[in-house]
């Protein structure tokens, strides 16, 4: 099943990269007691992720933060350390970079993408869910292949 406004986020472990390696991140304590924007992307470096997806969170950051949103995050099944040469490349200082790489969120949630045909394995779907004090408040999953309601533009109106 997934999962849908209302819903609790479940408690999995994500990772982010630090200079000390890859740290854990609580997702019950990461969403605790604020207003999160969470994004998530089939993989880094790839074409419309690269070229839309993060690129438009990272030009709206400011007036998504301007409607109360104290943490925009981008979610994806690539490892930490990917994330962050991704988040470098890009110029995403303002984006939280979590990575699932374990799927746990996404197998937890209902919200993966099995691309195994394609040569990509398993993945996040495309979705941007608005997350406050760990509840989802709204949630938008794109159709496999589709960039039009997870975008920033998308989420800036919801807010």
């Amino acid at each position: 099943m997934t999962i849908s406004v209302g819903s609790e986020l479940p408690e999995v472990t994500l990772f982010r990269a630090t200079s000390d390696g890859p740290e854990a991140v609580n997702s019950k304590e990461f969403f605790a007691g604020r207003k999160v924007v969470l994004f998530a992307v089939p993989g880094a470096f790839t074409p419309t992720c690269s070229a839309k997806h993060l690129p438009g969170f990272v030009a709206k950051s400011d007036e998504i933060k301007a409607k109360g949103v104290d943490e925009i995050a981008c979610l994806a099944s690539n490892d930490a350390f990917v994330l962050q040469a991704w988040a470098d490349a890009e110029k995403a200082n303002d984006v939280t970079m979590l990575s699932d790489g374990d799927l746990a969120f996404v197998d937890a949630t209902g919200l993966g993408l099995d691309l195994t045909g394609r040569g990509l394995g398993k993945r996040a779907n495309r979705f941007a869910m608005i997350v406050e004090d760990g509840k989802v408040t709204d949630i938008a999953v794109e159709e496999p292949g589709a960039f039009e309601v997870s975008s920033a533009e998308a989420v800036l109106k919801k807010l």
